[in-house]
């Protein structure tokens, strides 16, 4: 492919040419799209870019690969779905990098998605300075998941678990009857195990504190599991007459001490809850054998440039390719100085710090210096993960191959966007093609080529607007994105409000954040700007929300949906300073809007979610026929027994397992889909049955409760956040992260305003066409009109040009952020020579 931007004309290697596409709302759609180019797909939220990138030509590029590999391969892939399809001509294989979390493992890192973990064992295996007489291990036993590497003590989690009396039994002012042994289950196991207790002759109803240390410690450290009679709910001197009369028990029970049932739970529980539960009964600490460091003695002993290999995963990725930089210097430089006994050890480092080198430079290029290889994956943002893989598939010189990527561009600054675009560059210069689904106008304008998607949301979309050169898209009256790629757009945010205090935070001291004060101003609409890495999410939405939630007494965990990862597992970073020194007079409610998923399985979705589907179902009820067979509400919902299909239970779909192919999903043959039975769904509402009603989009459910009060209110405001494509019925498990942090906005904004409310949301309009940026910049402008504080981190310069008050972090990221570069409103920051966020921020006001 060649272009010529100057004079427009552009020439392609070979066209991809799409017949019939039916993917989701795609209506039916034939497009041709050319290869070895980037090509940007465009359209607002819902229009159907992503089915047509990724449900469409990768899941059918998958489809074709596998099929070239055995059965037994197959069942090792995640495989998609089938597309909907007529037929697919000139599709090469694809790699698709979407905007997924990484593993939840902790064992999963930088170092591990990158591969440079294994380039970094390799060479102290085979070039590391041992210690005397010891000899050469392999280089397994550099990993700390591995049974030749891992701490013995730890098994390489680099913490030990313990549990104590006080961790087990928080209040010892209590009796055992009065569940003294917080760590016992509350239900029938917990009382099971107070009864044993009395046959075996312990005193359940005296202060824990008063037991004899010896009875205490038996309680909860005993290995021994005795088998005793229980006579449930017996006082000690009923139990005693009971064993002398040797009258029949009401069964016999196995004592389990508590030390054993909290370690034996959670090591073996498939429950998440279960496990949460024990998790906050047991300690963690640095393990004392290994420091910390997951490895073993011998492992750690042996040194490359004075570091062990633990301590060189701990060291920016920036400051390791400087530490590498002097090992790939020409070889005969270094044999001339190196110890002529070991020329093959310099041999190694030589070749292997080249190409460390050069996967470093890839990464560093793209922004992401301040990383550690130890750096587990979980912790990373979606942007960060993909960027990662993004410069692991650079590396890997690839040819004739389609990249699909995911808005590669999200939780980017525009500084960042550059070094993103060069690598996309030299994918495309290697001879691959580059199907990139986007909202960002800096690479829609880098595209060779534009597929339009639209013209709206969900049903609304669907079609193909335009495909062709980017500069043909300015005559394509139709499209919405036009209007944002060639600036011809009205600006239609110029209210300003000015702050009514301050809240001041000083000492604040957590990841790259050292001492930092600052004042966040209240009442009005504040972005934290800066580089990806500097602190902006560190302080906003860990720190800031830490603070506040602890001064107003609200635990985090219950604003914030936890993962359902490992508890023990997880990677926790500590604020270790930062104190609220004034302002929290103005503050008296909290709410944190993140993008962590809704739910996790079918049976949330977004009329659950926002509480909608209470107010229908209450509509349902109160009709003629629900009366007369005096149905409640419950009667309606897919969750509860009396109303759902029997056969299903509420799913609306039964799987099918295919072994060798993916899991089939088809609709359930006894209720058609509709997850109710029969009965239920002769109950109308205007004609329409509850199934009907959550089969409709949110704007096609406004028009039908217009009459509605309450149910029509809730819409309106879904809708206004630019929800409206979605159906009241659509799946958790299929809303994007951004759907699912808009869900959560349209649920708060339905609440009445009272004001002296702080609202955080971490990039917003992540995901977001710039006309739904737009949509969703009126509503949380409103918030701030009601009395309330709105603070984001953001990229969006529109976004920050809109806002009151900007405070940009920087200058650089990792160790070289952390301090405020500048702050005041957009067009002082916009002035202020030393920040990095400045020019572009400048262009936009």
């Amino acid at each position: 492919m060649a272009r010529d931007p100057k004079k427009g004309t552009t020439e392609f290697t070979g066209f991809v040419k799409v017949k019939g596409a039916r993917e989701h709302n795609l209506k039916n759609i034939d497009v041709s799209i050319p290869r070895d180019a980037l090509v940007v797909f465009t359209g607002i939220s819902g229009s159907g870019k992503s089915s047509l990138a990724f449900g469409t030509l990768y899941a059918e590029a998958q489809r074709r690969y596998l099929d070239s590999v055995s059965p037994y391969a197959r069942r090792l892939f995640n495989q998609m779905a089938i597309p909907e399809v007529d037929e697919i001509e000139g599709l090469p294989p694809a790699v698709a990098l979407q905007q997924q979390r990484g593993s939840v493992s902790t064992r999963s890192s930088v170092g591990s998605v990158t591969t440079i973990s294994n380039l970094l064992r390799m060479l102290y295996s085979r070039a590391g300075e041992y210690p005397a007489g010891q000899s050469i291990i392999y280089a397994e036993a550099f990993s700390p998941n591995t049974p030749e590497g891992a701490c013995p003590q730890c098994h390489g989690l680099g913490k030990v678990y313990e549990v104590t009396e006080k961790s087990m039994v928080p209040d010892d002012s209590l009796t055992i009857r009065e569940r003294a042994v917080a760590a016992w289950p509350s239900a029938w196991q917990g009382q099971n195990q107070r009864d044993i207790l009395t046959t075996l002759g312990h005193d359940v109803d005296i202060p824990w504190k008063d037991l004899p240390k010896a009875t205490r410690d038996w309680i909860l450290f005993t290995e021994e599991q005795p088998v005793v009679p229980v006579y449930a709910n017996y006082t000690m001197e009923a139990v005693k007459d009971a064993l002398k009369k040797k009258l029949a028990p009401d069964y016999m029970g196995t004592f389990t001490g508590v030390k054993r049932y909290v370690m034996h739970t959670f090591a073996n529980t498939q429950s998440p809850l279960m496990k949460k539960r024990v998790a906050q009964y047991m300690l963690s600490s640095e393990c004392p054998l290994c420091k910390g460091k997951r490895l073993r003695k011998e492992s750690l002993s042996v040194k490359f440039a004075g570091h062990d290999i633990a301590d060189m995963s701990r060291v920016p990725l920036e400051e390791m390719a400087n530490i590498f930089s002097k090992f790939a210097t020409p070889l005969s430089d270094q044999l001339s100085q190196s110890d002529k006994e070991h020329p093959e050890k310099t041999i190694v480092a030589y070749r292997i710090a080249e190409d460390l080198l050069a996967r470093l430079a890839v990464i560093l290029d793209l922004g992401l210096g301040y990383l550690t290889l130890e750096r587990s994956t979980p912790t990373l943002s979606p942007g960060e993960l993909q960027r990662l893989r993004l410069a692991t598939q650079v590396r890997s010189n690839l040819f004739g191959v389609v990249y699909v990527l995911d808005e590669p561009s999200a939780g980017l600054h525009p500084a960042d966007t550059k070094a993103l675009l060069r690598s996309l560059d030299r994918l495309k210069v290697s001879g691959n093609s580059l199907f990139v689904v986007e909202h960002e106008i800096d690479v829609i304008h880098h595209a060779d080529w534009i597929v339009d998607v639209g013209p709206a949301a969900g049903e609304r979309g669907g079609r193909i607007i335009y495909s062709g050169p980017p500069e043909g898209l300015n005559v394509i009256e139709e499209s919405i994105t036009r209007r944002y790629i060639f600036g011809n757009k009205s600006k239609i945010f110029n209210d300003h409000h000015v702050p009514k205090g301050w809240l001041k935070l000083a000492g604040v001291t957590r990841n790259n954040l050292y001492k930092l004060s600052v004042d966040f101003p209240l009442g009005v609409f504040t972005s934290v700007t800066g580089v990806s890495g500097s602190g902006k999410s560190t302080l906003v939405s860990q720190v800031l929300v830490e603070l506040v939630a602890d001064y107003l007494g609200t635990s985090i965990g219950t604003i914030i949906t936890e993962e359902e990862e490992n508890p023990l597992e997880q990677t926790t970073v500590e604020t270790l300073g930062g104190n609220i020194l004034e302002g929290m007079e103005f503050i008296k409610r909290l709410v944190v809007v993140d993008q962590k998923p809704i739910g996790r399985t079918p049976r949330s979705n977004l009329a659950t979610y926002t509480g909608l589907f209470d107010n229908i179902r209450k509509l349902f009820a109160s009709a003629k026929l629900a009366k007369s067979r005096k149905y409640d509400a419950g009667r309606f919902s897919f969750n509860v027994a009396k109303g759902r299909c029997p056969h299903c239970q509420g799913e609306g779909f039964v799987m099918v397992e295919l072994l060798f192919l993916p899991s089939v999903y088809s609709p359930c043959p006894t209720c058609g889909g509709s997850r109710y039975n029969p009965q239920t769904l002769e109950v109308k509402y205007k004609d329409k049955n509850i199934a009907e009603v959550l089969g409709m989009t949110v704007d096609q459910a406004h028009e039908f409760f217009a009459d509605e009060k309450s149910v029509a209110h809730s819409l309106d405001v879904i809708s206004q956040v630019g929800l409206g494509y979605l159906r009241l019925g659509q799946p958790a498990t299929e809303l994007s992260g951004g759907e699912a942090q808009r869900i959560k906005l349209a649920t708060e904004l339905q609440r009445q305003q009272h004001g002296n409310s702080l609202y955080i949301l971490d990039e917003p309009t992540t995901g977001l066409h710039p006309s739904d940026v737009e949509r969703l910049m009126i509503q949380l402008k409103g918030l701030v009109a009601a009395g309330n504080t709105v603070i984001v981190v953001e990229h969006d310069m529109e976004v920050i040009a809109a806002s009151d008050w900007v405070i940009d972090i920087g200058p650089g990221a990792g160790t070289k952020g952390g301090t405020i570069v500048a702050q005041g409103t957009p067009k002082d920051v916009s002035k202020n020579k030393a920040s990095i966020t400045a020019p572009y921020l400048a262009n936009h006001i």
